[in-house]
């Protein structure tokens, strides 16, 4: 199984903004982190430079969130809806994605579902529950 170190996750999306910027090849992977840093050009004086955001800690940084954090997220939903897994969460992403009118803003509201479904499995000792995470999605995508 691959385990990527923080180091690694930082490089890897300090490289695809690098390689999109330059118009490079990618490979599919990359595609699609470069797809999301392409959304949030407030991180990308953060890519520009992999030494010094492999050396920043975000967590001293009150206010600023961790652009690492972010798009690992994001490319974590892309990925779990691409293969449904949890089952369910594509159909539930892709209906808050219709009623929010952006797969972005999806993508925010279903973070805050997995961050919370995470929490609470680490608060717990028990493995997550994909369950309840795709149901957390749901409810705000038919929420009134």
């Amino acid at each position: 199984m691959f385990k990527p170190t923080q180091a690694d996750v930082r490089r890897f999306f300090c490289a695809a903004h690098a390689k999109q910027q330059a118009g490079q090849p990618m490979e599919a992977i990359e595609t699609l982190a470069g797809l999301w840093t392409a959304e949030h050009p407030e991180y990308h004086a953060d890519l520009s430079d992999a030494d010094a955001a492999i050396a920043r800690n975000y967590d001293e940084t009150p206010g600023h969130t961790n652009p690492f954090l972010h798009l690992s997220m994001h490319l974590s939903i892309s990925e779990q809806c691409s293969i449904d897994q949890p089952r369910g969460i594509r159909q539930a992403v892709e209906l808050l994605a219709r009623r929010l009118d952006s797969l972005h803003e999806a993508h925010h509201v279903a973070m805050e579902c997995l961050g919370q479904m995470l929490w609470e499995a680490q608060r717990s000792g028990r493995p997550p529950d994909g369950e309840a995470y795709v149901a957390s999605v749901q409810r705000r995508a038919t929420a009134d």
